[in-house]
């Protein structure tokens, strides 16, 4: 049996974990999100909730990888064992449901990639885009080529391994993503009525506050993060023991709102600069978003520019997702790295055709009335998601918690014991709970 795969570097680590967190949710679901609550005010909430349950939680969960130095089912086994190892298969499932419709959210950026370098989306028309994307979406021929071109993408990165593949593409994705994204940012920033955007994006109104809005931020600042489906774990695991995880999780936790921020800059702007509703929703990305670009002089290649970076935040998620079950699979039966991706990668295919056929042959194919699609978002991020933050809490707070606490001392942290573990211990579980009664 070979050894562990570690991280190159340090830094490889970093923007390879942040890279799990910085997809399309961040690029689309963050600016929609912000622009529906207030916009400032729930910038505000939502950084709150980063560093203080979310910081927390990305610092448990990669504890528990790196003390075990195992993916999520392995480690639970090895560090407590009974009844625990049911909470790294359910992340297993979780993140193998969520992969599965991921992908095909990942195809329709390689597609308006392409739709945009042809022109074919370069229209002020939303009536005719939202035809378009529609007609798309519909087609079973369309979304399950661009589904399965998107997952080779993923697959061939997790192929080469943890330094060849993961890490070497993160040190190249994650800096040009944000490079990509500074463009965007510098070019919105220009248009006219555009800082309306930004003042709304930054300035908070605390008459927005409400008990919806602040449970939506602590979930989406837990979601921004990878919290609960075993990826943290899976990173986790594969650090050496140079590396200080708090100092880590800090700068992971950073750059992954960063992210978000950015979005909001980016998006925003630009729809307040052409008067488009912030709270458009899911056509922001694919209808909304195209039209403005038709109206800004060079928007054909801004809009290039703007397909190609969904697809590398698309692929640095989609690759974090991958992992944890590969790793399940070499860590649970031994299975070779090049197998386990394969077998990884016919088992998603197929669940993930389901998905790509809901907005049309499938769209009137419905399960507790919702179509295949859907029903596999709501099952991973609203059930399977939640619980898994919660077991890992418990766990860290309560199961394990003195051979945390001796880990983190042993990193130097001991200053921020107390606060981390009443965190781990007390308020995470009951926020997720909050979270989870909320969204069920």
């Amino acid at each position: 049996m070979t050894s562990r795969a570690n991280w190159g570097s340090k830094l490889g680590f970093i923007l390879a974990t942040s890279g799990s967190a910085v997809g399309l949710g961040a690029i689309w679901k963050f600016p929609y999100v912000a622009g529906k609550n207030g916009g400032g005010v729930f910038l505000l909430v939502y950084l709150a909730c980063v560093l203080t349950i979310g910081i927390s939680m990305v610092l448990a969960e990669m504890s528990i990888g790196h003390m075990a130095k195992k993916s999520a089912t392995t480690a639970y086994r090895n560090l407590k064992g009974g009844l625990w190892p049911w909470a790294g298969r359910l992340s297993v499932l979780c993140i193998f449901v969520l992969l599965s419709f991921y992908c095909v959210v990942g195809g329709w950026s390689f597609a308006y990639l392409w739709l945009s370098l042809t022109g074919e989306v370069m229209t002020q028309d939303t009536k005719a885009l939202s035809d378009l994307f529609n007609g798309f979406i519909a087609s079973p021929s369309q979304s399950i080529f661009y589904t399965g071109l998107f997952l080779i993408a993923t697959v061939g990165i997790v192929m080469g391994g943890v330094q060849k593949g993961i890490e070497r593409t993160s040190k190249v994705l994650m800096p040009a993503l944000f490079i990509l994204m500074l463009i965007i940012i510098a070019r919105v920033l220009t248009l006219p009525n555009a800082m309306d955007g930004v003042m709304y994006f930054i300035t908070p109104d605390f008459s927005k506050i409400n008990a919806a809005m602040m449970i939506e931020a602590v979930g989406l600042a837990m979601f921004s993060l990878s919290v609960g489906c075993g990826i943290l774990i899976a990173y986790g695991s594969y650090v050496d023991e140079k590396t200080k995880l708090p100092g880590a999780t800090l700068w992971i936790s950073l750059l992954a709102t960063l992210a978000c921020v950015m979005a909001g800059l980016m998006v925003l702007p630009a729809v307040f600069a052409f008067g488009i509703d912030p709270s458009a929703g899911p056509g922001l990305t694919f209808i909304t978003m195209p039209a403005i670009f038709s109206q800004m002089p060079f928007g054909q290649f801004f809009a290039v520019m703007f397909f190609l970076l969904l697809i590398f935040a698309a692929i640095t998620s989609s690759v974090s997702l991958l992992e944890p079950i590969v790793a399940f699979l070499i860590d649970e039966f031994n299975v070779q790295r090049q197998k386990a991706t394969l077998m990884t990668c016919v088992a998603v295919f197929a669940l993930s055709i389901p998905a790509a056929l809901s907005f049309g042959v499938l769209a009137d194919f419905h399960i507790f009335g919702k179509n295949p699609f859907d029903l596999m978002d709501y099952a991973a991020s609203n059930v399977m998601m939640p619980a898994g933050g919660l077991l890992a809490a418990l766990f860290a707070g309560w199961a394990i918690w003195p051979r945390v606490q001796a880990s983190l001392i042993a990193q130097d942290a001991a200053r921020i014991l107390p606060a981390f573990r009443f965190i781990c211990a007390v308020v995470a579980p009951i926020v997720i709970c909050v979270i989870w009664a909320h969204n069920l």
